[in-house]
C-alpha cells in the first residue's frame, strides 16, 4: 500500500518549484506554463491537490486489511482493498505527473524518484530492522529468520519471490510478506513515469488516453495467457499481472485532466460518478465480506485471477472518480471526516507497514482473546511513532530541497 505522494503546498510535491528544469534527469521543460498553454491537459493543474475524500477512502481500506489478516473468517475477501489500493496510487501519482508536465513542459525523473525513497523507503527500512532484530535476540517463532525477509522487503521483491512458488507460500518472507503489494506498486512507479512521459512528448493528448485504456487491457490477455491452478501465485503478485489495477486509476487521471471544466462530458461524468460510486462501493464491499478472494473456489478462482481483477479495477476507478468529482457527495462528506482524512494522509502507510508484523507477535506470544483490538492499539501506536520519528522528517526533506 503506498499513501500517495504528499504534495506540501500546492503541487510543488509533484516535481519542485513549477520554474524547477531537470537536467540530471535529461528531461528539460520550458518553464512556467500561462493558463493558455495547457499542453492538452486544461485541468491538469486544478485536479493536482490533494482530496480529503480519498484519504478517508485509504483510511477504511487500510482498516479493511488489518481486520483480514487477524481475523479473515468476518471478511473472507478482505484482500480487496489492497486492489483499491493499487487504483487509488495509480490515480494519485499520474494525476501528480500530468501537472508537472503542464507546468514544466517535462517529467522530473530523478527528483520523482527521489520523493518516493524518501516517502516510502526509510519508515520501510525501520520496520524491516525491527523484525530483523526480534530476529536474532528472541525466539518468536514469528520472526524466524526475518533478516533475510528484510533483505527481500527492503529491495522491494517480496513479490517476486512470492510470485515463484507455485505451492502454499513459504515462510521465506515470513512477518514482511505483506509487503509484496509496495513491490508491484515501486515497480509500476519505476517504469510508469518513463512510458507516461515518452507518450506525452511523441503522441497527442488523445493518444495518450488511448494507449493507456489499451495498456489496461493487455494484463486481462496476460492473465488468460498464463492462467493454471499453479499459477495463481505468479498472477496474483506479479507487477505485469496486476499493472491494469493502477492503469485504471491512471486512466481516471488522464481523462480528468483533459476536460475543462465547462466540457459537457464532464457533467456528464459528474452526474454518472455520483450516480455509480455508492453502488460499486458496495460491490466492493459484498466482496470484501462474501468472497474468499485468496482460496480456492473452482470456477471463480479461474474468473477472479483472469477477468476479476480487472472488474474490481473499474468498480474502484468509479469509487475515485466519484470522489474526485463530487466532493459535495455524502460519500465524500462521511470520508472527509477530519479523524479519517488525518488518518489516511499521515498514518496509512505506517498501520500497513506496522499491522501484519503485529499479528505475528501476538500469535508467538500465543494470545487469542482480543487479539483484533490488541492489534489496533499496538499498530495505531506503531504507526504513530513511524510517522513522527520516521516519516514526517523525511517528508519535510522532500519538500523544502528544491529541484535543480
Amino acid at each position: 500500500m503506498d499513501p500517495g505522494i504528499d504534495p506540501g503546498k500546492g503541487t510543488a510535491g509533484a516535481g519542485g518549484s513549477a520554474r524547477s528544469v531537470d537536467t540530471a534527469a535529461g528531461v528539460r521543460g520550458p518553464g512556467p506554463t500561462t493558463p493558455a498553454a495547457d499542453r492538452g491537459f486544461p485541468s491538469a493543474l486544478a485536479r493536482s491537490q490533494r482530496v480529503n475524500g480519498l484519504d478517508g477512502l485509504r483510511t477504511c481500506a487500510v482498516a479493511l486489511v488489518l481486520v483480514y489478516h487477524v481475523a479473515p473468517d468476518l471478511v473472507p475477501g478482505g484482500s480487496v482493498a489492497v486492489d483499491l489500493f493499487f487504483t487509488l496510487s495509480g490515480f494519485v501519482i499520474t494525476r501528480l505527473l500530468l501537472a508537472e508536465y503542464v507546468r514544466t513542459g517535462g517529467i522530473a525523473l530523478f527528483p520523482f524518484y527521489r520523493r518516493r525513497w524518501l516517502r516510502l523507503v526509510p519508515a520501510l527500512l525501520a520496520l524491516c530492522a525491527v523484525c530483523a532484530a526480534l530476529s536474532v535476540t528472541t525466539p518468536l517463532w514469528g520472526f524466524d529468520a526475518s533478516w533475510q525477509a528484510a533483505g527481500v522487503s527492503a529491495l522491494f521483491l517480496v513479490n517476486v519471490v512470492r510470485a515463484g512458488e507455485s505451492g502454499p507460500y513459504s515462510d521465506v518472507t515470513g512477518p514482511l510478506a505483506h509487503t509484496w503489494s509496495l513491490g508491484v506498486e515501486e515497480q509500476f512507479y519505476l517504469l510508469w513515469p518513463l512510458v507516461l512521459l515518452a507518450l506525452l512528448r511523441h503522441t497527442r493528448t488523445r493518444t495518450v488516453l488511448l494507449c493507456t485504456a489499451a495498456l489496461c487491457a493487455l494484463p486481462v490477455l496476460w492473465r488468460c495467457a498464463l492462467w493454471a491452478p499453479d499459477a495463481a501465485h505468479r498472477i496474483y503478485n506479479g507487477t505485469d499481472t496486476r499493472a491494469d489495477q493502477l492503469l485504471a486509476g491512471a486512466l481516471v487521471a488522464v481523462v480528468l485532466a483533459r476536460l475543462r471544466a465547462d466540457d459537457p462530458r464532464l457533467a456528464m461524468l459528474r452526474t454518472w460518478a455520483g450516480r455509480l460510486a455508492w453502488p460499486a462501493l458496495g460491490l466492493l464491499t459484498l466482496v470484501a465480506w462474501r468472497m474468499p478472494v485468496t482460496a480456492d473456489t473452482g470456477g471463480w478462482t479461474a474468473a477472479w485471477y483472469t477477468a476479476g481483477f480487472l472488474g474490481v479495477a473499474v468498480l474502484s476507478a468509479t469509487v475515485v472518480a466519484g470522489l474526485e468529482l463530487r466532493p459535495d457527495g455524502w460519500m465524500s462528506r462521511l470520508l472527509s471526516l477530519t479523524p479519517l482524512a488525518w488518518a489516511g494522509r499521515n498514518l496509512s502507510y505506517g498501520i500497513y507497514l506496522w499491522h501484519y508484523p503485529v499479528v505475528r507477535l501476538l500469535a508467538s506470544l500465543g494470545m487469542e482473546d482480543g487479539r483484533l483490538a490488541a492489534t489496533v492499539v499496538l499498530t495505531l501506536l506503531m504507526a504513530l511513532l513511524s510517522y513522527y520519528l520516521v516519516e514526517a522528517p523525511f517528508l519535510r526533506r522532500a519538500r523544502n530541497r528544491p529541484t535543480r
